[in-house]
This record gives structure tokens, sequence and C-alpha cells, in this order.
């Protein structure tokens, strides 16, 4: 059976299950299906020019940033574009240190090839961390309120009592890596480790690099959803009114 006729069903299925079992809104699956079919061929056009340099690989990372960025912080405010900012800055606050420790410690090499999909991981992880971070929190302060006004009352400063809101709502965010991390080998087999496999890689060589990309999801991740909540606590990530 053709890939396109099978890619067509699954995209078929997931927008019927999600029509039928009320889980939102069909179309956007097969809008998403429909960017990433397009966006991965503009990507496998471009990532021959984009790996042909540091400068050019480096402006790429930066656009996914900005994606990242733009995407979370509509995800967290509600508005396109809102919030773009502080997101972004918690998305740099988690990715950049990883990143630069990495590069700066040799364990992988400053090269395009290798700087290219260890940042899109770490951007693409720190995005989702982000934006389940801020949702939360902002959803919980806002059920919550009463208890905030509580606090306020006992003499916390806005930001303390935002926090003892929202840092618990917040948590669950690095459940995801959490349960990749944990069951790693067991559950599933990640891409990075069976792309070195599949690209002729030893294998505990690519067990050795998958390894180094999921702790350093958990540390980019930990760090986003920390400042995620700061910025909520202090004002500057705000829900749609």
């Amino acid at each position: 059976m053709p890939l396109a006729v099978v890619l067509a069903v699954l995209t078929a299925g997931a927008a019927l299950l999600v029509r039928l079992g009320g889980l939102g809104k069909w179309h956007e699956v097969v809008v998403a299906a429909a960017r990433a079919t397009g966006q991965l061929a503009a990507v496998s056009l471009l990532i021959a020019v984009v790996l042909g340099g540091m400068g050019a690989t480096a402006a790429f990372v930066s656009v996914m940033l900005v994606i990242a960025a733009l995407t979370a912080g509509r995800r967290i405010t509600g508005a396109t574009g809102r919030g773009a900012v502080w997101a972004g800055a918690s998305i740099v606050a988690g990715v950049g240190p990883v990143l630069g420790l990495v590069l700066a410690a040799g364990v992988v090499p400053a090269a395009p090839v290798s700087v290219l999909p260890i940042a899109g991981i770490l951007i693409g992880g720190a995005m989702t961390a982000t934006a389940l971070a801020g949702r939360r929190a902002l959803e919980e302060l806002e059920v919550r309120h009463g208890e905030y006004e509580a606090a306020l009352a006992l003499g916390l400063l806005p930001r303390d009592a935002a926090l003892e809101v929202t840092r618990p709502a917040a948590a669950p965010a690095l459940v995801p890596v959490m349960d990749q991390t944990r069951t790693v080998g067991l559950v599933t087999l990640p891409g990075a480790f069976i792309g070195m496999i599949l690209g002729g890689a030893n294998p505990l060589a690519a067990g050795v690099v998958q390894l180094l990309v999921l702790v350093g999801l958990l540390a980019a991740e930990a760090a986003c959803v920390l400042v995620t909540v700061e910025l909520v606590a202090a004002g500057r990530l705000r829900g749609r009114r």
C-alpha cells in the first residue's frame, strides 16, 4: 500500500476518533497532519543548505526558537503572539545552558550535523514543558483565586502567594520527560538511538548519546518549568481576559 494512502487513512482515523469522542476539533488533526507534511518537505529541501556551515545552522536554530516561543506563548495566553517574548525567555533559559554545556565539554562536536538535531530536540521539549507549565499555572491561579487572596491577607507578597498555588499545578509538566527517561529501552526506543544504529553506529555509543539527550531534556525542561512559574507569579505571563 502506498505511503500516501497509509498517511491519509491514519489522519482520517485520528480525526474521526477526535470527532466521535468529543476530544476537540477534528479538523485540527487534519491541519496538523497537513502542516507536518509541508514542513517536513520544506526542511528536507533546506537541510543540506543548513548543514553547510555553522552560520546557517545558527540561523535555523534561531528560527526554531522563534516558532517555539510563538507556539508556547499562544498555548499559554490563548492569543497569537501574546506572551511569546516571555515564553521564549523561558525556553532559552532551559535550552541555552544545556546546549552550551554539552558543546563546551566537547561531548557533542561543534559541527552542524551534531548541533542541529540536539538543539531541535531540546527546543521541542522545552516548548512543550513551557506551554504545559504556563497553562496549568494560569488555570490553577484562576480556579484557586480565593486561596491566593487568602494568602495575601495573611501577609504574603503577591509573588509568594501565587507560587503557593502555581508550583504544584505546574509540576506535572515534567511527567512526560520523566516517564520517557524512566522507560527508555523498556517501553520506547527513542529516535536518536534507532537513527544512530541504522546509520551504522555502535549500539553502546548510540545508547550514550541517547542518555545525554534524555538527561539534557530533563535539565532543560525543569529549568523551563521553574522560569515559567516565576513569570506567571510575577504577572509577566497572563491569560486572556
